[in-house]
């Protein structure tokens, strides 16, 4: 009944862990698949080690958290040793309270960046045969300058990028688009026709700021960061349902999902799959398997039989 599909490759479940939580090592990776997501996008990372922004990165407000973490990255020679060892194999215990979920291989996918195009195709054509498909990292708002946000605010470069990855790989790529620009279908338009297979939308909002009003100075190291969490999913949930009807490739979800009805609310949209991110800090990683529940729960109260007859309903 969940089972859904994504650029041609199937899904035994919409839902993702999105880049940036639990990404850096296997064995978290790992756990979040055997919590019930069908699939991973790793931390982002780059072709040489970045240290990144220094401590505090992460600051709590309402209705989500501002992080700073500065794209810190272990570089993909070595990141190259943990993509190898997720486990992307068909479960193989027979879970009978689960009998409308038919197993499919998990799948794996790269969120990588770069400053120049170079060292995108540089990246991607390392870890390709390591993985199921690429997520193009254009959109961080708090990275070093040149790189994040700087790419994925201009059309031209946005195309550049998308269209160099494609020619140099043979796995699915998605675009992670930025809502911090004036015109998004613009940037959206730019990716299709370069060739992403899909858009992922959308990344952090800002950049923003909180002030520790004891000490008087700003929290985080870095000064600003990304929001994200609740706060942020009903912008993203306009931007995936506006460019729905414009696209000819498939939108993945993100942004401050944290419940079932969450995931309805994209789907309804437009979303094809759903990633999750921020909210595995307040629900753990039970929360993959118990939208799962869930979801099956409310889709046969509304009569639904399978996700594709709700992607888009809302239009």
């Amino acid at each position: 009944m969940l089972n859904t599909e994504l650029c041609g490759i199937k899904l035994e479940n919409p839902l993702l862990l999105a880049a940036g939580i639990l990404g850096t090592t296997a064995a978290s990776m790992n756990n979040v698949l055997n919590s019930g997501a069908a699939g991973v996008v790793t931390k982002s990372f780059s072709k040489e080690p970045n240290k990144g922004y220094k401590n505090p990165t992460i600051a709590e407000v309402e209705g989500g958290i501002i992080n700073a973490v500065g794209l810190s990255s272990s570089g993909v020679d070595l990141f190259k040793g943990e993509l190898a060892l997720i486990n992307r194999e068909v479960s193989k215990d027979d879970n009978n309270d689960e009998p409308e979920i038919n197993k499919h291989p998990k799948i794996a996918i790269a969120s990588i960046y770069g400053s120049t195009t170079n060292e995108f195709i540089h990246v991607s054509s390392k870890i390709e045969d390591l993985i199921d498909m690429i997520e193009l990292n254009i959109s961080c708002p708090h990275a070093m300058a040149g790189y994040g946000s700087a790419i994925g605010q201009c059309p031209d470069n946005t195309f550049e990028v998308v269209n160099a990855v494609k020619n140099s790989v043979s796995v699915p790529v998605l675009t992670k688009l930025t809502p911090n620009v004036t015109d998004i279908r613009e940037i959206a338009f730019s990716a299709q026709k370069a060739g992403s297979d899909g858009i992922t939308l959308i990344n952090s909002l800002g950049p923003g700021m909180k002030i520790d009003i004891n000490a008087g100075v700003p929290i985080l190291k870095n000064k600003f960061g990304g929001l994200s969490g609740p706060a942020i999913k009903p912008i993203a949930i306009k931007h995936v349902y506006d460019l729905y009807d414009d696209l000819n490739i498939p939108i993945v979800g993100v942004g401050g999902i944290k419940t079932y009805e969450d995931v309805v609310e994209f789907l309804y949209a437009g979303s094809s799959a759903i990633q999750i991110g921020t909210s595995i800090m307040y629900e753990g990683l039970e929360i993959f398997s118990k939208i799962n529940y869930n979801l099956i729960k409310f889709m046969k109260e509304k009569g639904f039989k399978s996700i594709d007859e709700m992607i888009g309903y809302a239009h």
